[in-house]
């Protein structure tokens, strides 16, 4: 999954990889010819006394090393760049597809585990890249030259390399075995401690209304312990990598003085020859630490990569159409034909042969009982998740085969929980039409029973609005989101029991202006009070999933027993009449 993640998004920067190889090349080579010239310096110039050529080498030294920095600098510096663009690209990419995800992908993947792939996972492919890119491209050269070059000071003696380099090999890839799994346990608790954070800042009223401060830090203690445990339990074997892999490096030298001494004593090699094998040794074993290094990285990557690729690999359940409709010969009629939805895995159908009609200049309203699919229903017509079952039309188009942009300008929703953007309030209401003039924004307001309480913010329609509206009330983020939804000026309007936060007198008034302002739109609401809906052209009544009536107040008051159940459970006998 990782080289498969990295080969399709590193594609694109082929030349820049390019130009790092080469550099960390030349780098390489520059540093593996200083030992070869300070043992010349040794044996030729400090031995014979040729202060002449103990000069002239020094030159060619220092040369040398100019070059080899000169070349590493550049290499970190493209590698660093295009590590940045993979990571930069890698979110785009999950950003994007999350986008096109309907609620059944989002409620499968869960939001708190869609952040964490979205950035921590990121940052650790992304980390991998730039150790590849500085540390990893230089590291098989420099082992592969410094055995050659250890070869060319002393052939006999380079026979340790033999034992030394395999040790650490098998040294290596026991401990890195034994990581993996703990990487890919580590990721999933990062999940579960975002999961938790996330409840606790959303729900920190209801915390402290019911006084659980304790209870929930106790929570989320031992999901931070978990983790804590398994990072600690990553970090021993980690711990245990470096002490080995010096123990081997020490080991080596002193071999190598040992045998190298005894070679020197029977005139096989020379004093600067031994300086350069130790010199060449250290270099391998170096990048033997540089890939070690590498290889505890490698399998949390490889963990990131999978949880990457599977966010990637997972198509929406809400796919554009092939032959796309951009345009419609009517003006908002909706019509719901033979709908059912069905949740993977679910037992039964949460709506089954839903069929209804709802024309212009009317206004059609869902009511039922708790669980019977009312907000599900409406989900259905903005494609926030589509029928299994039947179909969605909107003036005669299936909305499956609607563009989203064609779809987005006919449809005005408010959510049954209205969320705002971080921004003001101009910000908000111009979300679905970026055009609108204040004029065009105060209008709505004054609509959605949202101006007086604007006006008093001490910067009207720039006034700052926290992320999800938490610095109003929940009736004003209502009425908020209904301004939102009236400055798009669709042709049909969905309100998802958009009214519940708001006391009779306010719902009153803002069904008045709404009926005055959507007179020839189509307007579908949900609701759970009666006293929203009882004045609608077309009430609709939802029970289990299956329409049981349709009719106006009065004719389901008559003939319709679930509509007189919900109406007199909040309205007396003279009230509903």
């Amino acid at each position: 999954m990782l080289v498969r993640l990295l080969r399709a998004y590193l594609r694109p920067y082929t030349t820049s990889i390019a130009l790092i190889v080469l550099l960390q090349l030349v780098s390489t080579l520059a540093t593996l010819y200083l030992p070869t010239l300070n043992a010349n310096i040794i044996d030729k110039g400090v031995v014979k006394g040729d202060t002449g050529y103990i000069v002239g080498t020094g030159g060619l030294m220092l040369a040398v090393t100019l070059v080899q920095i000169v070349c590493a600098i550049g290499a970190v510096y493209f590698g660093a760049r295009t590590s940045m663009a993979l990571g930069r690209d890698v979110r785009a990419a999950v950003f994007d597809r999350v986008q096109s995800f309907s609620a059944r992908e989002v409620g499968r993947f869960g939001a708190p585990s869609l952040i964490t792939r979205t950035t921590n996972d990121v940052q650790q492919v992304q980390m991998l890249t730039l150790m590849t890119f500085t540390l990893m491209v230089s590291a098989p050269i420099m082992c592969v030259g410094g055995i050659v070059m250890a070869l060319n000071q002393d052939v006999p003696l380079s026979s340790l390399l033999l034992i030394i380099v395999p040790v650490l090999g098998i040294v290596v890839s026991l401990i890195v075995r034994r990581m993996r799994p703990l990487f890919r346990s580590m990721q999933a608790r990062i999940d579960n401690v975002n999961r938790i954070l996330r409840e606790q800042i959303t729900g920190i009223r209801v915390i402290r209304a019911f006084v659980r401060d304790t209870h929930e830090r106790q929570r989320f203690g031992a999901a931070n312990t978990d983790l804590m445990d398994v990072a600690v339990r990553s970090g021993r074997l980690m711990s245990m990598m470096f002490p080995i892999v010096m123990l081997v490096v020490n080991v080596s030298s002193v071999a190598v003085l040992w045998f190298g001494g005894h070679r020197i004593d029977s005139g096989g090699m020379q004093v600067g020859a031994l300086t350069a094998f130790l010199s060449y040794l250290m270099q391998i074993l170096m990048s033997v630490m540089m890939a070690t290094f590498m290889f505890m990285m490698i399998p949390r990557a490889e963990v990131c990569a999978e949880r990457i690729q599977e966010v990637l690999g997972t198509d929406s359940s809400v796919v554009p159409p092939i032959a796309p409709v951009t345009s419609l010969s009517r003006h908002g009629e909706l019509e719901l034909r033979g709908v059912e939805f069905r949740y993977p895995g679910a037992e039964a159908p949460v709506l089954r042969d839903i069929s209804l009609t709802a024309h212009p200049g009317e206004t059609t309203a869902v009511i039922g009982s708790t669980g019977s699919g009312k907000s599900t229903l409406i989900g259905l017509v903005p494609r926030l998740f589509d029928a299994t079952d039947g179909a969605v039309l909107v003036d005669g188009a299936d909305v499956r085969d609607l563009t989203a942009e064609t779809l987005a300008e006919l449809i005005g929703l408010v959510p049954q929980k209205p969320y705002l953007f971080s921004g003001t309030v101009a910000s908000n209401l111009r979300y679905g039409r970026p055009d609108a003039t204040d004029e065009e924004l105060w209008h709505a307001l004054e609509i959605a029973q949202a101006k007086d309480f604007v006006e008093r913010m001490p910067e009207g329609l720039e006034s700052p609005i926290a992320q999800g509206g938490g610095n109003v009330s929940g009736g004003q983020r209502q009425r908020l989101a209904i301004a939102r939804a009236l400055v798009r000026r669709p042709e049909i309007y969905l309100f998802d029991d958009s009214f519940s936060a708001l006391d009779y007198a306010t719902d009153a008034r803002l069904r008045a202006a709404l009926a005055r302002e959507t007179r020839d739109a189509t307007v579908v609401i949900v609701a759970q009070r009666v006293s929203t809906i009882r004045e609608a052209d077309r009430i609709v009544v939802l029970d289990e999933g299956r329409v049981v009536g349709i009719g106006t107040h009065h004719e389901l008051m008559a003939d319709n027993e679930t509509y007189r159940e919900i109406v007199l459970s909040q309205l007396t006998e003279q009230e509903a009449a």
